[in-house]
């Protein structure tokens, strides 16, 4: 899922990390960034200005009058600048070297692991460390210069925000993947598959789909509607098949002794389907993707509503790549009529 979800991980300097067994997400992080941040240290670490505020014996940059003034009362010859410095010391470069501190005191990362992370921490000795409950992700731009670093920023997030919690004396500790990263992964993880192996598709991408709004409508009134966020959306000509995943540690509703689909769930792919086909062709589809747990009841169904195609179906991860690939292929397969080898 991760190679799919980041696709950089595709790449040869990746291919030892494919052939190893990992007991949980820490080691396997751990050996993604090892590598990732090694191949980063060959091309040299990201710089950008920083504002930087010395006092110095010759102008650099911008006076800093006041200061100046100050330092002459105190019978200081010195001049307060102020100037932009290239420096490795920013945000990208922090979230690297703090991402490999908690790495390096997880119990669940190997020693051998560990030791490769702590050769390469040397190359970080300039670098501030962060708290990781404050870390401006938001703040993460991207350009021609730091492209390479999206990857190990995505992989530093899943690491600090989803693996790490407070313990009693303020301290931080790794705990398992949470669900909520895992679902974010799971939804990365089949639109990257759809997109690379079902090139006959017009399109492929997490589209919006816009309410079918009648009349004239104001944007005043129209921004209090919610957006309505797909997790993939696949189109083949004029077809449509939307499919919201879900990874839940149950995948259905138990009221007494009747088991439901989410209702949720089902309002929310029926509203996404019912807007998107605006001419109520009936070519749009829709589908919950639930991810297979251990419970004996798996939703495997699909319903005619109102002449769109809307049901639930489970993808079983806990096989061989290609068995997963195979249900995959087989969803779209069946609704766009397209055969596989």
């Amino acid at each position: 899922m991760l190679s799919y979800a980041f696709k950089i991980l595709k790449q040869s300097n990746y291919d030892e990390v494919a052939s190893e067994k990992f007991e949980n997400a820490q080691d396997l992080f751990a050996a993604i960034l090892s590598k990732g941040i090694a191949q980063q240290l060959k091309q040299g670490l990201y710089r950008e200005y920083i504002t930087k505020n010395e006092t110095l014996s010759t102008m650099r940059g911008k006076l800093d009058l006041q200061e100046t003034l100050r330092n002459r009362i105190q019978r200081k010859q010195k001049l307060a600048c102020e100037f932009d410095e290239l420096s490795e010391n920013n945000l990208f470069n922090q979230i690297l070297k703090t991402t490999i501190h908690y790495l390096l005191i997880a119990e669940g990362v190997e020693v051998e692991r560990k030791s490769v992370l702590k050769k390469i921490l040397v190359f970080f000795d300039g670098i501030e460390l962060l708290e990781p409950s404050v870390i401006p992700w938001s703040h993460l731009y991207y350009q021609r210069n730091n492209k390479n670093y999206e990857m190990l920023m995505n992989v530093c997030y899943f690491v600090l925000d989803g693996m790490l919690r407070t313990t009693e004396k303020g301290e931080y500790k790794m705990e398992s993947f949470s669900d909520e990263h895992m679902a974010r992964l799971y939804e990365k993880f089949i639109l990257e598959y759809y997109n690379q192996h079902h090139t006959y598709l017009s399109e492929v991408n997490a589209g919006q789909v816009k309410w079918n709004l009648i009349g004239d409508n104001s944007e005043s009134m129209i921004r209090f509607l919610p957006i309505m966020q797909t997790d993939i959306m696949l189109r083949l000509k004029d077809q449509i098949l939307i499919i919201d995943a879900k990874y839940y540690g149950k995948t259905l509703q138990q009221q007494y002794d009747k088991y439901t689909l989410h209702s949720n769930n089902v309002y929310q792919i029926f509203t996404y389907v019912k807007n998107q086909d605006k001419n109520n062709t009936g070519n749009v589809a829709g589908i919950l993707l639930y991810a297979k747990t251990d419970e004996d009841i798996t939703p495997d169904c699909m319903f005619n509503m109102g002449g769109n195609q809307i049901g639930a179906k489970t993808l079983d991860l806990n096989r061989d790549f290609p068995l997963i690939a195979e249900q995959l292929d087989k969803l779209a397969g069946d609704f766009f009529k397209v055969k596989f080898a």
